[in-house]
Parts: C-alpha cells; structure tokens; sequence
C-alpha cells in the first residue's frame, strides 16, 4: 500500500487561499497519508508581539530557550492544532502531533562547532519510532507532524521540517510504498533556462549540484531527498504549492518534479 507524506511550508501556511485549497486537495487524497508543516511567517510576528527577536547566522535560525518556548508555542500549538480543526471540518479524521508524542521522532541535540545552534534537533532514520504513526494510520487518522523533534536528555528540539518529512518516509517504508511530496514556491526544479526539469535521478542531481543549478534553499531540500530515496523511500517529488491545479498524468505523475535513484 502507498503512503503519501506531504510537506508544506510558507507558500501555504501564509496564503489563505492557498491554505484552503490545499487542504481541501490533501482531504480528498484516498489512503493513508501524513502532513508534515514548518512554520511559515507566524513565529516571527508572535515573536515581535512578545519581544523575542529573530537570530540568525549564515542564514539560518539559532535557537535560544526564549526562541524553543515560542516555536513550541506556535509550531506545536497554534498552527498544528488550526491544521487539524480544518482537516477535520473537511471531513479527514486527524490527529496533531510532535517529535514528543509516544518519541515517534527522537532526535539528537546539535553538537556545538563554530557556531552553537541551541536547542536544535539532527535526525536519522532510525530516530523515528513508528509504532504510535502505523498505529494512527491503521486506525484512518491523518498525522499531522509540527516541525518539533525529541531528546530524551534535552527535551524538545527544533527541528527542518524538510528533515522530519524525509526520515518518517524512510522510517514507515518499512510498513508502506512511500511517495514524499514537498510544496513550496516553485513549480518544481527548475533548469538554468528556468525551465522545469521532470524527472531526476541521483546521477542528474550530483551534476546540477556541481554546475550551481540546484543551490541555496534547494540544496537542503534535494539532500533530504536523496537522504529519504537511499533510506527506503520509493520516489520523492518537488511541487509548487499549486500542483493540485495541474492533472495528474496517465502513468501517475504529479505536475513537478519526480526524483528517483
């Protein structure tokens, strides 16, 4: 049986009329399924509310205990209950969770190197305890994963929601033919003419790392791919957060860009 396991972030979580229509697509996706969300641009306004300002280095988020306490707040509260209430309405029975509950995603906290990135988590495949997810699946309940993973020795842990995608479509592919699908504001990979690129393997990928096409905010995203394809993944897809716009294929090809190895 497949497993769909969707990931979306700020393109959706922060449009309202994207959220709506994407919801109401990934309601009526038949079978079981998985909705993993980061946290679009909401921490950052409740952040500037509470006073708890944004830190970052080359890029990328440190957090501190004040910045855990309102990511908790926001990613493990707020928008992963409001994503369960609205699955529900539309009539897909779900049920919200994080890295913490039943430790279905244990992690381990970031060592600290040139730069200490505080209470963040690093995951592998095995981290993922999937007795409490098969559970919920077999039971029709839609899991609804908030981007918050867990160390037994330091607690809850902020964690790429990418990252939390990939390791519970390696970890379930064990129980289930798992298809990843991450949406965000693109069409899909896109080519140095801007051209979408539909199908990659793991050789194509290497190339256009190399020569700079697949680069910055893509990279991470491609790696947690592959990661999740050599992991036991069966095919891994890069979306626009409109895909459900586009047909489906006759052979079963999602509008964007399919990556096998």
């Amino acid at each position: 049986m497949i497993l769909k396991i969707f990931k979306i972030g700020g393109t959706i979580l922060d449009e309202e009329e994207n959220l709506n229509s994407f919801l109401k697509e990934f309601a009526s996706i038949s079978g079981p399924k998985i909705l993993v969300h980061g946290g679009g641009k909401l921490a950052t306004s409740m952040g500037k509310k509470m006073g708890i300002d944004e830190k970052y280095i080359d890029g990328r988020r440190i957090t501190d205990s004040e910045t855990l306490e309102l990511v908790t707040m926001v990613y493990g509260g707020l928008i992963n209950k409001n994503l369960v209430a609205r699955l529900e309405n539309l009539n897909c029975p779900a049920v919200g969770l994080c890295g913490a509950d039943g430790s279905s995603i244990r992690a381990h906290k970031r060592p600290v190197g040139k730069v200490d990135f505080g209470w963040v988590g690093d995951l592998e495949p095995e981290n993922c305890n999937s007795q409490l997810i098969l559970t919920c699946l077999q039971e029709g309940f839609t899991p609804v994963f908030s981007p918050l993973s867990y160390d037994p020795q330091s607690g809850l842990l902020n964690t790429n929601a990418d990252t939390i995608t990939s390791v519970l479509g390696a970890c379930l592919s064990k129980d289930y033919e798992t298809e990843i699908f991450f949406c965000f504001d693109r069409i899909g990979v896109l080519d140095k003419n801007g051209e979408l690129i539909p199908n990659l393997n793991e050789s194509d990928i290497h190339q256009l790392i190399e020569d700079g096409t697949i680069r910055d905010g893509m990279l991470p995203k491609i790696n947690n791919a592959l990661n999740a394809l050599k992991s036991g993944a069966k095919c891994v897809y890069v979306l626009g957060s409109d895909f459900y716009k586009y047909p489906v294929s006759e052979s079963g090809t999602f509008y964007g860009t399919k990556l096998i190895l």
